[in-house]
This record gives structure tokens, C-alpha cells and sequence, in this order.
């Protein structure tokens, strides 16, 4: 992956933490990665935990931000969020799937920047 789709990706999670605190949740964890992949963003939302998917993009060129999301990486998030909640013993904790799209206009301004709650259904 090229050092520019690096920085994109983590200023991404960085305005995804943001946005996510403004609206009341609180960051617990970040990057937690495992056989079934990566879950960017790991918050609490009162008392659920939500598993933070975010989706960076340039442009809509290619499809925006949320419709990145594949079956094949719904399925992904579904495991890792499964693998995060048997790994610290939390099977009867409240849990969603949250994804945040943020589309980067050239120059850096962002131009939108959404949550979506409940974006995978698990």
C-alpha cells in the first residue's frame, strides 16, 4: 500500500475518532487486528460496543465510501467483532457494526464525513 493510502487511511480514522467523541461515544481502541482481519475503530455508545469501519475515499469515482463495504468485508467485520468480543470475554455485551464514510475533495478539505449506525448486520 502506498505511503499517500496510509496517510489517507489514518487521517480518515483520525476524523472518524473525532466525529465518533462529538457524538457521544467514547474511543476504547484502535487497529485491533486478528485472523479475520482489522476493525479500525473499537468506541462505546452508551452501553453498546460498537466496532468502527472506515471507509477514506478521494472521490465517488469508483463508488462512495459505504459502498466499499462488500459482502466478503461484512462478513470480515462480523468475525472480528465476534474474535474482539470471545478475546475479552464480553459474549453478553449489546454490540452493532458502525461505519463512518469520509470523502476527501483534492487539496484535503473534506467534504463529507457520515456515520452510519448499524451499517452491518450481524
Amino acid at each position: 500500500m502506498s505511503d499517500a493510502r496510509v496517510r489517507l487511511g489514518r487521517r480518515g480514522e483520525d476524523l472518524a475518532a473525532r466525529r465518533l467523541v462529538e457524538l457521544g461515544y467514547t474511543v476504547v481502541g484502535r487497529n485491533y487486528r486478528c485472523p479475520h482481519g482489522e476493525l479500525d475503530l473499537i468506541a462505546r455508545h452508551g452501553d453498546v460496543l460498537v466496532f468502527v469501519e472506515v471507509r477514506t475515499r478521494r472521490s465517488a469515482r469508483f463508488g462512495t465510501p459505504e459502498e466499499s463495504i462488500t459482502p466478503r468485508k461484512q462478513a470480515h467485520l462480523i468475525a472480528a467483532a465476534q474474535h474482539y468480543l470471545q478475546a475479552h470475554a464480553l459474549a453478553d455485551v449489546p454490540w452493532r457494526i458502525d461505519a463512518v464514510a469520509i470523502t476527501v475533495a483534492p487539496g484535503g478539505r473534506v467534504t463529507r464525513l457520515g456515520v452510519i449506525e448499524n451499517a452491518v448486520s450481524g
